[in-house]
């Protein structure tokens, strides 16, 4: 079972405040110190400091949460498996190109197994990520970029990141320039996501950014932003998968390299989920 202490640790780590961690925890401000100050005496290490006002952690308390967080995950793992249940749950994050467009088979083949269940979050990368080292999530299918130094991960798949437009637009079926494409309205996601990382990280190899656009339109739902492109409202970049999913979209290419994109199986370092990515990717029963 995880001390008590480290499980102060690990809430003042979240919300980095010790009168808000007194109050999630229903426990009083100076027992928080206290907690905290047992911790750094065991371990012979300072875990916090101020700057100015403002609470920060050490090098040695990020050391600390990463392996509290791991032991907390294995713990809640180990006691899924002591105990007797007739239903396998797991918990699995995806972001929203691959939740809503690439893992609809193994869901269902998942779910055909009476004995399975799941909760499924469709969410960005960025909160995604958040939630994995909250110990909300078993693993997350995430497109882009992550830090892997915080984070352990295996392939899933490798997809081409594309230009969407409609089938009329004069560039469907083109490569075209940077400047050429700062000429239109441009339709992308929300900051965290995954494809509007890509399109930030291209546009700035050229010293572009999305201001530099005629116009551009910040919408966080695939299915609108499908809509505006078929519309004629603008054009879009999605992962190759997504533009086949609509016979009305065109596509093209920006100058260049190809852009191809890995999506990746996240979980926490120091946790072993393998068994559990095998069930939900592999189809094993």
């Amino acid at each position: 079972m995880l001390d008590y202490r480290m499980e102060t640790f690990l809430t003042l780590c979240e919300v980095m405040n010790y009168r808000e961690t007194a109050r999630m925890l229903h426990i009083s401000q100076p027992a928080v110190t206290q907690h905290i100050q047992h911790l750094e005496r065991e371990y012979g290490c300072r875990l916090f400091s101020y700057d100015g006002h403002r609470l920060t952690k050490t090098d040695d308390a990020r050391i600390m949460e990463e392996y509290a967080r791991s032991m907390k995950y294995n713990e809640l793992s180990l006691r899924q498996r002591l105990e007797s249940r007739d239903i396998r749950e797991l918990k699995i994050g995806a972001t929203k190109t691959i939740g809503d467009y690439v893992i609809g088979n193994q869901v269902r083949d998942f779910l055909s197994r009476k004995e399975n269940a799941l909760t499924l979050i469709v969410d960005n990368t960025e909160n995604l990520l958040r939630m994995l080292e909250e110990n909300r999530l078993d693993f997350a299918i995430v497109e882009g970029g992550f830090d892997k130094r915080r984070f352990d991960w295996q392939p899933f798949r490798s997809e081409p990141f594309v230009g969407i437009c409609g089938k009329n637009h004069p560039f469907c079926g083109r490569e075209i320039t940077v400047p050429e494409l700062l000429t239109q309205t441009v339709i992308h996601r929300e900051p965290g996501s995954g494809t509007r990382a890509i399109l930030e990280q291209k546009l700035q190899g050229y010293n572009e950014s999305l201001e530099r656009f005629r116009r551009h339109i910040c919408i966080s739902s695939f299915k609108l932003i499908l809509e505006a492109v078929k519309s004629g409202i603008g054009v879009s970049f999605v992962y190759r998968v997504l533009a086949d999913s609509d016979p009305e979209l065109g596509t093209f290419r920006l100058q260049g390299e190809p852009i191809i994109r890995e999506f990746s199986v996240v979980f926490l370092k120091n946790t072993h989920p393998e068994e559990k990515i095998r069930l939900f990717l592999g189809g094993e029963g």
